[in-house]
């Protein structure tokens, strides 16, 4: 299916691109979530540490709503995470709130991430460092629309 759009490529095949396209991302998925799984932490578990850390202090209805799961499921995650010692739960919140709980990493959930990011990054590197310098160069150059194609709401 050909698709005209004003102040986008004149014409392009989206419906080809999309089917060529997911499977390859699918598989780069399954490669990184294993590297977490090498580390010894499972991908939604890293996931959730994730966005702890980019958002201290975080409660659980926020974390649950993120993640679109029920509070109660999301309750039992962070207590499992908590008690794995990678999350710790923090009373203190800066609006008074006594009954309301910040979650933030703990040093082992830091450490944890960072092995993550390592992981992952080592299998990615030792990848791209395969590929010639025309593949990596349009690699490079796609990246920026790659991102923006998935920060698209939609």
């Amino acid at each position: 299916m050909m698709i005209q759009s004003e102040g986008r490529c004149p014409s392009r095949d989206v419906a080809g691109l999309a089917d060529q396209l997911r499977p390859v991302m699918l598989k780069l998925s399954r490669h990184l979530r294993r590297e977490a799984l090498k580390v010894g932490i499972s991908d939604l578990d890293a996931q959730l540490l994730g966005i702890i850390k980019r958002k201290p202090g975080l409660g659980i209805s926020e974390l649950a709503d993120i993640e679109h799961m029920s509070r109660p499921t999301m309750s039992a995650h962070v207590k499992r995470l908590e008690e794995a010692g990678w999350l710790m739960r923090e009373a203190e919140d800066p609006d008074g709130d006594r009954r309301r709980v910040r979650l933030v990493l703990s040093p082992e959930g830091k450490r944890a991430l960072e092995a993550i990011r390592r992981t992952r990054n080592d299998w990615l590197e030792a990848r791209l460092g395969q590929l010639s310098a025309e593949e990596f160069a349009a690699l490079d150059a796609a990246l920026g629309s790659l991102v923006r194609l998935v920060e698209v709401r939609g």
